[in-house]
């Protein structure tokens, strides 16, 4: 059964975060900034190169002190605390630096027996090894930057820690192995991990994400619903007819059109759920040459708040 955002929002607060800002001058860093994340929810984070999302997410890691607002994990300070509440967290990072060892196995496993990793758990750790194909006989601090990625995945995912944060996780891997990460995070999600992904690519956090929250200019303009979209109310439909009249007697005293290309003689309009049944009554009368229904995407949901935040400016 299929479990939808609002479900997860009545689970306890893993992460909350209140009225956090972090400013670096000139417009830089991230202003008044209110999150919460709850116990087995994945939320994500997109916005433009600079819109404050590694920020955010370095202050959750404790790496940075917040100049105002307060973060917490599991009731705990992130900064002031930092050194209990990363004990929770599996982290990839966007920027990755390794030690100076000969090969990525003997970092994986210093690094997972540091933690408390026995020798039985690193079976998971071969696993997703094997299907990130990666190469860890080869030197970290020389690999390229696919394969620090792959490593980081690996360390940050072993560990079946209760949080997971990813800041831009997929940057340096082909489309094969975004797609084997996604099934990956999926497969975490479904083990009940609470995770935060910072992501540029909006279809990514679409595929993974409970909610995502739209970040820019250090802000955040609106947290989305990702199952609300998906199962929203209305459809869009693009239709075709077959020759300029029915086009615009069709056309004609409509209030749900959304676009128009006369040269084609084609029109998408929006349509309640409740309305389907009349529209297509109604095409049965005009000669059609095609009907389809243009998916509305987390993507398509974002362009609309910000047109209506520009407008409102």
């Amino acid at each position: 059964m299929k479990t939808n955002a609002t479900d997860k929002t009545k689970r306890p607060v893993v992460i909350q975060i209140q009225h956090v800002t972090k400013d670096y001058g000139k417009g830089r860093g991230n202003f008044d900034v209110s999150l919460n994340i709850h116990e087995g929810e994945t939320v994500g984070i997109v916005g433009e190169n600079g819109a404050g999302k590694t920020t955010l997410i370095r202050q959750i890691m404790g790496f940075i002190r917040s100049d105002k607002g307060t973060i917490k994990i599991y009731g705990k300070d992130a900064y002031k605390e930092a050194d209990a509440t990363k004990r929770y967290i599996g982290y990839i990072p966007g920027e990755i630096n390794f030690p100076d060892v000969k090969t990525g196995n003997i970092f994986l496993h210093d690094y997972g027996k540091a933690l408390g990793m026995k020798e039985s758990d690193f079976a998971y750790a071969d696993e997703i090894i094997k299907r990130m194909q990666l190469d860890i006989r080869a030197y970290p601090r020389r690999m390229s930057k696919g394969m620090k990625q792959k490593t980081s995945i690996v360390a940050a995912m072993m560990l079946k820690s209760p949080i997971l944060i990813m800041d831009e996780p997929t940057i340096g891997l082909d489309p094969l192995m975004r797609e084997e990460f996604l099934k990956l995070v999926l497969e975490q999600k479904e083990r009940g991990a609470t995770m935060l992904m910072s992501s540029n690519t909006i279809e990514e956090l679409e595929r993974v994400c409970d909610r995502v929250a739209l970040i820019t200019q250090g802000r955040v303009l609106d947290i989305a619903d990702v199952s609300a979209i998906q199962d929203r109310y209305f459809r869009d439909y693009k239709i075709e007819f077959a020759d300029d009249a029915s086009y615009l007697s069709f056309l004609k005293g409509r209030e749900d059109v959304l676009r128009v290309k006369p040269e084609y003689d084609q029109v998408t309009i929006r349509v309640d759920k409740d309305g389907l049944s009349a529209l297509f009554d109604e095409l049965e009368h005009y000669p059609v040459k095609y009907l389809t229904e243009v998916k509305y995407t987390l993507s398509d949901y974002f362009d609309e708040k910000r047109k209506e935040i520009r407008h409102a400016d």
